[in-house]
């Protein structure tokens, strides 16, 4: 299926186009995802999504195929796999920044292709819920871009998980926090909700309908 997702952002087409290419900095922005290793290119890490009771994981990386810097145009490909089971997903995005009004048009062109339990949801709820998780993530840019470079004021002290490998050795390393799945019941809203509900009911009910039929067996 395919996706088109657009937004704004208050800085100059220089400043986002640096800040979209740093990763570790806008890592916490992208909803359900953990970043664990980026070496200026590839990008390896997991994406979880929650649905109702199910919960999936897709672990897989997401390689810059293009950076253009004067016109500022990025081609990502990433791919994905379920770490409990056989569901796939992988995606072409493509995105354009343009100036407008003092600041910056982002234009994001997905191609996404998805196998497994998310995949029954079909393309309308697919779209629905990817327009709520870009508008989250605009607004999560939209505030770090306004954030000076440097703190001045104390940080609090964090648990430490597994680090983060910065692609720039000379950053310091920061530590990762849990983070949560992409809730697609709760993200996509009541009317959506309310279809996927129906798939999800159906699969659970489908489920213990075998698990019956194969105590019944044993």
């Amino acid at each position: 299926m395919e996706l088109h997702h657009e937004f704004t952002v208050p800085v100059p087409v220089d400043d986002a186009w640096r800040a979209l290419l740093d990763v570790e900095r806008i890592a916490p922005c992208m909803p359900g995802a953990t970043v664990d290793d980026y070496d200026g290119k590839t990008v390896t890490g997991s994406v979880k999504v929650k649905v109702g009771p199910i919960t999936v994981t897709y672990r897989g990386t997401a390689v810059f195929e293009e950076q253009d810097d004067s016109a500022h145009r990025m081609v990502l490909i990433a791919n994905g796999k379920e770490t409990r089971g056989q569901g796939t997903a992988r995606a072409t995005v493509t995105g354009t920044l343009a100036e407008r009004d003092g600041g910056t048009a982002v234009s994001v062109r997905t191609d996404l292709t998805v196998t497994g339990r998310p995949a029954q949801f079909g393309r309308g709820v697919m779209a629905e819920v990817g327009d709520k998780l870009v508008g989250q993530f605009a607004e999560c840019l939209a505030r770090r871009l306004e954030e000076p470079t440097e703190r001045t004021e104390p940080v609090e002290p964090v648990e430490p998980v597994e680090p983060f490998r910065s692609a720039q050795p000379d950053r310091p390393v920061q530590p990762l926090q849990p983070v949560e799945p992409i809730d697609l019941l709760r993200t996509a809203g009541p009317p959506v909700a309310k279809r996927v509900a129906v798939v999800v009911a159906t699969a659970v009910l489908a489920l213990v309908f075998v698990r019956i039929r194969r105590r019944r067996h044993a």
